[in-house]
């Protein structure tokens, strides 16, 4: 596997996720939808974001928040149409904004057209089936598999919930009892392979810029070390470059020195997985349990972003290293603040007045930021949130919470939609201070102001502060403090008690700070207040 070359734009990226159905709604029946996302694009240029990823827009029945999708290249109406898509796209672009879709290529609904046929025709090979009646000595079906809804004998295996039936790319791993594990060059899974590029071309001739692939390490069953979904998606990162030159992929793999290698574009640092996988993102930013939180069975330990000061910064910065030497290019790694499966920045014991020190080291970082829309002003995670379109994943945990409307104003609703507050997609944050788009750009000293701050340095000082520019680590404990491009003294205290670092370097006491509050640079040591933070330029 070789690495992709990704776009000149992609390493200097400020990425915004925007989930369509919360963020703006324009015509008033409660769900936010395409045109109401193009008359917020002014919001989006004015914090200085560079592209935005928006969830699946596709037609669906919505059993999964559109993760369950019927037509591949059809606007689902609530949202729009089309060519709403190609006007948001167009809008965008004069913005300097480019637009990416969430490709879902794992699995459909059980209400797209290709389940439905394969339901009743025993030789159609688009999903994973089991045909025989009695595949166990018990004429049970094999674990995992759902029960065939259609005249076809046997049943189907999904991939997340028994509406979303997995499509069948192959197993890398054969076996004879088990005649369901097709090759990966079988009819089916080549057919698959082919719609996955008439679906790209179909939305890249929308002018899109590229997609964020769904459980992309998924395709491929059964695939010790990832060798044949590795060679899946460098063959179509092959043909994308040849058919769609500076198209970018990115992915939901959760470890970059992986996916990266794969043929994608980037990755993101994210929450899930196991040993090796989530801890990374997890020990920077885990709550408690029960805010949303995809696996709470591997635990990290204490997070470093939390008041007690009992983390460390170690585990991160170690899986950035790795990442480094895997990929070669520190850019190709997106390091997020959220995003629609687990907790805001915001949640749990986290409150507004650490989330400054969040921001100050996300966007001063060597990674590719992307912010979860409303974490520029601090919206938090609500547990109290009814199920909504498969959000709930267990007794503890509720996706829901993260997927709030998006507060732009003091007005009802939150400026998000004239609709009655019955008829709202989810409640929104009923708290009388819950932050919103309007106060804090009015507020000099708000987080969105200093979000917007922070992307202007970065973006102004690219060489120095992008994912080109050098990075030295001067203390991974309390408080972070590191170096970048040799320019620019970052530190960053998340714990609530006073930090002293000790240095030897005379010339960060004539540093000029940038931005920031709470720490004072002398001859020989830092000394940094509670939840305080600063950029210096030296």
């Amino acid at each position: 596997m070789t690495a992709s070359t990704a776009p000149g734009w992609l390493a200097d990226a400020v990425l915004y996720q925007i989930y369509p159905q919360s963020y703006a709604d324009s015509d008033g029946d409660g769900i936010g939808d395409l045109r109401g996302i193009a008359a917020r694009l002014d919001h989006l240029a004015w914090l200085g974001v560079t592209a935005l990823w928006l969830n699946p827009c596709f037609a669906s029945p919505m059993r999964d928040a559109g993760y369950d999708v019927s037509d591949y290249l059809t606007i689902a109406p609530r949202y729009g149409t089309n060519e709403d898509l190609a006007a948001l796209v167009g809008q965008a672009r004069e913005r300097g904004i480019r637009v990416l879709l969430d490709l879902v290529p794992g699995h459909t609904s059980d209400l797209h057209p290709w389940f439905l046929a394969a339901a009743d025709d025993p030789d159609d090979h688009r999903y994973i089936w089991t045909d025989g009646a009695a595949d166990e000595a018990d004429g049970a079906l094999p674990s995992g598999f759902v029960a065939s809804p259609g005249s076809r004998p046997g049943g189907y295996l999904p991939n997340f919930f028994d509406s979303q039936p997995g499509l069948n790319f192959g197993y890398a791993r054969q076996n004879p009892d088990e005649p369901w594990r097709q090759p990966v060059d079988a009819e089916g899974p080549r057919a698959n392979r082919a719609a996955l590029r008439e679906i790209m071309t179909h939305w890249l001739g929308y002018g899109v810029a590229g997609f964020r692939v769904d459980m992309a390490s998924s395709l491929v069953k059964d695939d010790p070390g990832f060798v044949e979904t590795g060679k899946l998606w460098t063959g179509l990162r092959a043909w994308l470059d040849a058919e769609h030159p500076g198209a970018v992929l990115l992915a939901e793999w959760g470890d970059p020195a992986v996916a990266v290698p794969a043929g994608f574009d980037a990755d993101f640092f994210l929450q899930f997985g196991g040993e090796g996988w989530g801890l990374p993102y997890r020990s920077l930013f885990q709550t408690a349990p029960g805010t949303g939180t995809v696996d709470e069975e591997h635990e990290p330990g204490p997070c470093y972003f939390a008041a007690e000061g009992e983390g460390s910064a170690a585990t991160f910065l170690a899986a950035y290293e790795r990442t480094v030497k895997a990929i070669g290019e520190p850019g190709h790694a997106i390091l997020p603040t959220a995003n629609h499966d687990f907790a805001r920045l915001h949640c749990g014991p986290r409150t507004a007045e650490q989330l400054p020190a969040v921001f100050a080291f996300q966007l001063t970082f060597p990674t590719v930021p992307a912010i979860y829309y409303g974490d520029e002003i601090g919206m938090r995670y609500l547990p109290e949130i009814p199920e909504k379109e498969g959000s709930v994943l267990g007794p503890r945990y509720n996706r829901a919470g993260s997927r709030t409307p998006m507060q732009w104003d003091r007005t009802e609703n939150a400026g998000f939609s004239a609709a009655a507050p019955d008829r709202i997609y989810l409640p929104v944050d009923p708290a009388d201070d819950r932050p919103d788009v309007a106060t804090q750009r009015a507020d000099e000293t708000s987080l969105l102001n200093l979000v917007r701050d922070l992307i202007a340095l970065r973006r102004e000082n690219a060489a120095d502060l992008g994912p080109a520019g050098s990075l030295e680590i001067l203390n991974d404990g309390y408080p972070l403090a590191y170096v970048r491009g040799g320019r620019f003294l970052v530190v960053v205290n998340p714990s609530d008690r006073r930090v002293d670092l000790r240095h030897d370097r005379p010339e960060f006491a004539a540093a000029t700070l940038v931005r920031g509050a709470g720490v004072e640079l002398g001859e020989s040591a830092v000394a940094v207040r509670p939840f305080g933070f600063g950029v210096f330029r030296m």
